[in-house]
């Protein structure tokens, strides 16, 4: 792939610097801010060469590239500059529905913190490789300073998320991270020698564990922007420098610890209830449901919605139920689709998307095949639905939890590795059922052909079992 060629194309084909308000990027996806969609053609966009797919989903213009979208980027940012268009609110902006909305500021929040939470997940998981090959002592230093060092991923989340946050919702970062390290300053952990409550200026503080948190920081950051710009309007200009951080921190330091630290600790803690909850009574569902239709909850943006019950789930217990049981079947059934597709098909260009595709899907990364194929087949999400939702089914019968952030592939197994070497076990056998039934299915219904260049364009070519070969 030309990196330069394709972020130049892509970038006139969404109507250029005028009509980008911001840029940024995740595993596989450019994700564009634009000013408005009305004359992107999206078929264009498609067409150009490294792109899987677009998603013009949760406020944001989003071009499927796959493992190589960091160099996309890299060249895109060099076409304007997007920065310092960042914090200029377009005249003419799109109106953002309230899901959308709601699915933008959580992508937003979470997408920068998820290389920490990823990167933590899978020492951990090297940790337990290792432990269960004997290649290191797990009372020795070298385990002692390795778990340390993944475990601070999740005990200094509210710092990392009051950074993110605080980018988010248009407020200073360092103070977004200073709210954050507030909550986790030791002495007042140490408060909770002398109770549940204690009393600060005459107004009552809930003692809370507020490490490893996610909701309280959220509402403490959002509530701080609105501060800010207050203090921006009250102070004077001869003074600003030492006064706006000042009352800011006066004024947030009563409204973190009295009211949203203790509301944020609250829902986050009846989240969590909710989902062991579901656990205690049919362990089955969450996998199931994730297995058949993460496909779904990605095309538009839906699994963002999990993310804070996930990382809340993993950073309170040291294990998640939300995603991982049933996220792992879903890639895997999705590889196992395309490789079906690639044994079936005619057309030489599918035959090689679908097969470097289905082994990055088996591996974790989905979207190159997702959009490049099965959107493309349609059919064949039929059997990547009913593999991965079995597959999930079979997961969560079996009570398999994932111990770490991080991939939903083979690479990423060893996040499975816990106490109980059965749990290992059953999520690979979830791994199974999800790739011979998804590869079983496609190879029985079949799925209408795309035409190679030779063949008549308006004229499709089934592609079932009994073709011959």
């Amino acid at each position: 792939m030309d990196y330069a060629k394709t972020a130049q194309q892509i970038f006139e084909k969404v109507g250029g610097a005028d009509n980008i308000v911001a840029v940024t990027h995740c595993v596989t996806r450019l994700r564009l801010n634009l000013k408005s969609t009305d004359s992107v053609d999206m078929d264009s966009v498609k067409k150009i060469p490294g792109v899987a797919g677009v998603v013009n989903q949760g406020g944001q213009f989003q071009v499927v590239i796959g493992q190589s979208v960091p160099q996309v980027y890299a060249e895109f940012i060099k076409l304007g500059e997007f920065s310092a268009k960042k914090d200029a609110a377009p005249e003419k902006e799109e109106k953002k529905g309230a899901l959308n909305t709601v699915l933008d500021t959580i992508a937003g929040i979470f997408l920068p913190i998820m290389p920490i939470i990823a990167g933590a997940g899978m020492i951990k998981a090297l940790l337990a490789i290792l432990k269960v090959a004997g290649l290191i002592d797990s009372t020795g230093m070298e385990y002692y300073f390795l778990n340390f060092v993944a475990d601070a991923a999740y005990y200094f989340l509210p710092v990392y998320l009051g950074a993110s946050a605080a980018k988010k919702f248009g407020c200073n970062m360092f103070m977004g991270m200073f709210m954050g390290a507030m909550l986790l300053h030791p002495n007042f952990s140490a408060l909770a020698e002398q109770g549940d409550m204690v009393t600060v200026f005459a107004l009552p503080v809930r003692i809370a564990t507020y490490s490893s948190s996610v909701v309280p920081i959220i509402l403490i950051v959002w509530a701080l922007s609105y501060v800010q710009k207050l203090v921006e309007k009250i102070v004077p200009d001869a003074i600003k420098f030492v006064a706006r951080p000042l009352l800011t921190m006066i004024i947030m330091m009563p409204i973190a610890f009295c009211v949203l630290g203790p509301l944020g600790s609250f829902l986050g803690d009846g989240l969590v209830a909710i989902l062991l909850a579901i656990d205690g009574v049919a362990p089955w569902i969450l996998p199931t449901v994730i297995g058949a239709f993460m496909p779904y909850l990605v095309m538009t943006g839906m699994h963002y919605s999990l993310l804070p019950a996930y990382v809340s789930e993993l950073s309170m217990f040291g294990h998640e139920t939300v995603i991982g049981p049933g996220n792992l079947p879903s890639n895997i059934a999705q590889g196992g689709a395309a490789l079906a597709v690639a044994m079936k098909t005619k057309n030489r260009e599918l035959k090689e998307l679908a097969a470097s595709g289905g082994l990055t899907a088996l591996l974790g990364i989905t979207e190159p095949v997702l959009y490049g194929v099965h959107m493309q087949l349609k059919r064949t999400l039929i059997a990547v639905s009913v593999g991965g939702g079995l597959g999930g089914l079979y997961a969560g019968l079996m009570g398999v939890q994932r111990f770490g952030g991080g991939g939903a592939g083979l690479a990423a197994l060893g996040l499975y590795i816990g106490d109980d070497p059965m749990n290992l076990v059953n999520a690979i056998i979830s791994c199974v059922i999800a790739f011979v039934v998804s590869f079983v299915l496609v190879c029985v219904m079949g799925f209408d052909d795309i035409p190679s260049d030779e063949v008549d364009a308006d004229e499709a070519v089934p592609a079932s079992s009994a073709d011959p070969e």
